[in-house]
């Protein structure tokens, strides 16, 4: 009689175990493409509006590497259009940059891009 009792408490924590996992939120990064079909190019600032990211997202920078790159940029070097040169460039055209709490800068570093709107904030959470 020991014996299966011993196996029921077994079996009704498993079973607990096991709805535990279930219940549990899974935290799984989720991968953005940034502009969508279009890529990063001008006029993405707007992409964002209406999207939740969180901290540990992907986003994907797809691009001609002939016509831009990515600076992942300080929020000065954002609103100057102008990175330092420590900063992290991109530059290959499909470019996979795993996003931090806050805001995340980015700007194109190549002459004049920046300034004529080819730069994107992405908040996260």
């Amino acid at each position: 009689m020991v014996k299966g009792r011993k196996n029921a408490t077994v079996a009704t924590v498993v079973v607990l175990v096991g709805l535990l996992v279930l219940n549990c939120e899974m935290v799984q990064a989720e991968t953005y493409v940034v502009g969508g079909a279009s890529g990063w190019t001008y006029g993405v600032q707007t992409w964002p509006y209406l999207k939740t990211f969180k901290s540990g997202d992907i986003l994907v920078f797809n691009y001609s590497p002939k016509e831009h790159n990515v600076v992942y940029a300080t929020e000065k070097e954002y609103d100057n259009c102008n990175p330092s040169y420590n900063s992290t460039v991109y530059d290959t055209g499909n470019d996979k940059i795993i996003i931090k709490v806050g805001d995340n800068y980015f700007i194109s570093g190549l002459k004049d891009q920046c300034a004529a709107g080819l730069k994107l904030v992405v908040y996260a959470e």
